[in-house]
């Protein structure tokens, strides 16, 4: 069987369906930052620096509510921790000559749907074509952006307002199909769901992010320590 060679244009064609449903969630972000008052440049400087739908909707209501840096640097470093891992693990499909700066630009822009993409290939993986999946990802996360930033100066107030709930709807659409799969998955997230409703509840001073860094890692905690890993079970995957 002839392997087919990962290219720039086969990473291109292969995450063209990842810019389409870039462009639709960059799209809320845009709209939003629109309705929070955040001028264009700052938003596409966002998108470009952050790359990260959750990071990016976190840290716009965190900034809308001017939350301190220190919460918002914290808040968004627990969040965006997984792609420490996640480009940990591709390093081992990749070529032990590659250099520092082509892994630091894939490092960039390793996104959940670019690891996903990117694990499911046999042969190892390439620059160029990790540079072509980046591309387009990143071009659609951009120009949803843009194109989300000037519609917000347009549509209705109560359209863009409406909007807000994207971030929700992105959510319920991670979390659910999994947690109905696994009672692993729905412990931790209605652990995670409990925690922060009860410290909203009784700590009226705490800000939004410090929940979430405190609900999300006790509830990763708790699940560390119910469900844990067997070791032969991590050997063999």
């Amino acid at each position: 069987m002839v392997k087919r060679p990962l290219t720039f244009m086969s990473g291109i064609k292969d995450a063209l369906p990842i810019f389409f449903g870039y462009l639709s969630v960059s799209l809320a972000f845009g709209m939003i930052a629109a309705d929070r008052g955040m001028p264009l440049w700052t938003a596409v400087l966002f998108s470009a620096t952050c790359v990260s739908g959750t990071g990016q909707f976190v840290g716009l209501n965190l900034l809308a509510i001017s939350a301190p840096f220190i919460e918002l640097f914290c808040t968004l470093a627990i969040i965006n921790a997984r792609y420490l891992l996640m480009s940990v693990s591709l390093t081992q499909k990749m070529p032990a000559g590659m250099p520092l700066w082509q892994r630091l630009i894939v490092a960039y822009g390793n996104t959940d749907e670019i690891f996903a993409l990117a694990s499911t290939q046999t042969a190892d993986l390439t620059f160029p074509y990790m540079a072509g999946m980046i591309f387009i990802s990143v071009s659609g996360w951009l120009a949803g952006t843009i194109l989300g930033e000037i519609a917000g100066g347009i549509i209705p107030q109560s359209l863009v307002t409406a909007m807000n709930i994207a971030l929700y709807a992105m959510y319920i659409a991670l979390i659910v199909p999994d947690a109905a799969k696994s009672k692993q998955i729905a412990v931790v997230v209605l652990t995670a769901v409990t925690l922060s409703c009860v410290l909203a509840l009784i700590t009226a001073g705490l800000g939004d992010g410090w929940r979430i860094i405190i609900a999300g890692t006790a509830a990763a905690a708790l699940g560390a320590v119910l469900f844990p890993r067997d070791a032969e079970e991590g050997e063999r995957s």
